[in-house]
């Protein structure tokens, strides 16, 4: 297999995207889409075209920043080690690493085993969505796994020094407050993006974290654990605080019509009154992992995200 992921490469991030068309051309040969390179031909020849262009390349460096978070979530927890240096280098800030993570000493191998895929899917998201950008991918930010999650938890009102690293459903919990906010993330950026090959990649992946979201919300369930479903309530409730909208559900069936619709005895599946599943702006986005609403950084990032002025145009087109 030909390996087409960036070299590292460094540039300002106020600058445009070097070599746009060649992350172009890698992503239409990831996605199986070589044909239709042609459509594509002269893209970036007017400002219009090129603005969309800008656009869908912020859409998927805004997700490449939480699939960093996830990929080091999961990989640390199932293997014990991080991300390998080919796979996190790019434009903007660079070191400082990953505080936090280990290896769980997971009790249970059904939970080891799904936690192992999720593990390698989103190692697969980086090293497709860093194809699709080529040299315009930006590098891995820092990244907390350790006060993030303890401050979340705080916030949440679980109770204790969390420590998602503890344990089998620990390490669930952990998991349930992150995966949520990547499946919310690609929801809420598909309506802005421009090209239909991208849109069609963006929804693969969002379809891939909701399998993973429900998931963790099964195993989680298939406990019969009045804590666990309750933890959840709490995770969701604070979610939604910070989005500020009524976008988030836990796993109990008391959860299940906090916006309407009928009620079930369980809700695995976390939807709204018509059972659509919910989206956040990329500022609502930023909200949850930043743990405040409006905040420029802090949280799971704390000096922010990657590819800030990407960020700031995302934001500018999507109203914030």
């Amino acid at each position: 297999m030909t390996d087409t992921r960036p070299t590292d490469h460094m540039q300002n991030d106020g600058e445009r995207p070097i070599d746009l068309e060649a992350g172009r051309r890698a992503f239409m040969k990831a996605a199986g889409f070589g044909g239709v390179l042609a459509a594509f031909a002269g893209a970036m020849t007017d400002d219009a075209n090129a603005q969309q262009a800008d656009i869908d390349t912020a859409i998927l460096n805004f997700a490449l920043n939480l699939e960093y978070l996830e990929g080091e979530y999961y990989n640390r927890g199932v293997y014990g080690i991080g991300l390998p240096a080919d796979l996190t280098s790019g434009i903007g800030q660079q070191g400082g690493g990953v505080r936090g993570g280990s290896k769980v000493a997971f009790g249970n191998p059904v939970v080891l085993d799904a936690m192992a895929e999720v593990a390698n899917d989103e190692k697969n998201h980086i090293i497709f969505i860093r194809s699709a950008l080529g040299r315009a991918a930006v590098a891995e930010p820092i990244i907390s796994l350790d006060t993030a999650f303890t401050a979340f938890a705080a916030a949440a009102g679980l109770p204790g020094n969390f420590n998602p690293y503890a344990d089998d459903y620990s390490f669930l919990l952990g998991a349930y407050t992150l995966t949520e906010v990547g499946v919310t993330a690609y929801n809420g950026a598909a309506p802005f993006i421009t090209s239909k090959t991208t849109l069609a990649a963006a929804s693969s992946i969002f379809a891939a974290e909701a399998y993973h979201l429900g998931t963790i919300r099964t195993l989680l369930y298939s406990q019969q654990n009045a804590f666990y479903a309750n933890a959840t309530a709490l995770i969701s409730a604070t979610r939604a605080r910070l989005s500020g909208a009524l976008d988030d559900q836990g796993i109990g069936g008391d959860q299940s019509t906090l916006g309407g619709g009928f009620p079930s005895p369980v809700n695995i599946t976390d939807t709204d009154a018509n059972s659509l599943a919910f989206a956040r702006t990329p500022r609502q986005v930023l909200n949850v992992v930043y743990g405040a609403a409006g905040a420029q950084k802090g949280g799971f990032f704390p000096d922010g995200v990657n590819g800030q002025g990407g960020v700031n145009r995302l934001l500018a087109t999507t109203g914030g």
